[in-house]
């Protein structure tokens, strides 16, 4: 999987599933134009990582909630590398409440944050790869709550959902242009925010009871973004690749017969 020679956009890249994916592809020759939040405190620091390994890379912080945060990003990102041969595209958005408690403007804010940013920097980037010509690769960060109807994540799981969806229609209308289009759908990941919400005694105790005995960890998203960012993937698109460790299926496992 030698991403040698190509320039990688991955959003939300300062830590977590974001900073993963640009370590691994980083890892397999790729350079790099990583974007978070404004004034992220971890952005420069994946970009001293990455610079360490020998690679290019570039910083951009901008909102990726916002149209005109992704038109910014994707202007600087071109401008920096002068091309654009993948995305990953991992913005999200996500605040725990009960359905009948959920707050309209939160709803908002998660479709926002997940979905309708999504859109925006995949239609940016797809016109530069567009106009450029050559093909590309999109990935998008999606979910198993795009599959299971978490308690509390009503929007979470609907944004998720939509994700899926707007994917496939997006892979169909590129197959022209030779873009592959495709999403991963992480289980549950051990990631900064993780232990910001449920805390590492939690996260603990829940992992010894996963089906791999252990959660997934942003490198193992990272493999999969690297191999569906390579030519080895030239015949994949459209695809959704779920990196869970079985977690959807946790409950299936029959009771040991003695």
């Amino acid at each position: 999987m030698d991403l040698s020679g190509k320039w990688a956009l991955v959003t939300g890249a300062g830590r977590g599933i974001g900073k993963g994916c640009a370590l691994q592809l980083a890892g397999r020759g790729a350079d790099l134009v990583l974007n978070d939040r404004p004034g992220s405190p971890d952005l420069a620091n994946t970009v001293e990582e990455i610079e360490a390994m020998g690679r290019q890379c570039v910083g951009i912080e901008a909102d990726v909630f916002e149209r005109d945060g992704c038109e910014q990003l994707v202007s600087s990102a071109v401008d920096g590398a002068g091309q654009l041969d993948i995305l990953v595209s991992n913005p999200a958005y996500s605040e725990r409440c009960s359905f009948l408690e959920y707050p309209p403007e939160l709803f908002e804010q998660t479709l926002r944050g997940t979905l309708l940013a999504g859109f925006h920097i995949s239609q940016l980037t797809a016109r530069h790869m567009v106009e450029r010509g050559g093909g590309g690769k999109i990935v998008f960060i999606s979910s198993v709550q795009a599959y299971l109807p978490i308690s509390h994540c009503v929007a979470y799981g609907a944004a998720k959902n939509g994700l899926n969806h707007m994917m496939r229609t997006i892979a169909v209308e590129l197959f022209n242009h030779r873009i592959n289009v495709n999403a991963i759908e992480p289980g549950w990941i051990d990631t900064p925010g993780e232990h910001e919400t449920f805390g590492a005694e939690r996260i603990e105790a829940e992992a010894a009871g996963l089906p791999w005995g252990r959660l997934g960890t942003p490198e193992d998203i990272g493999k999969a973004a690297a191999f569906l960012c390579s030519d080895e993937s030239d015949y994949v698109t459209g695809t959704i690749l779920r990196v869970d460790g079985g977690f959807v299926y946790r409950e299936c496992r029959r009771p040991e017969v003695e």
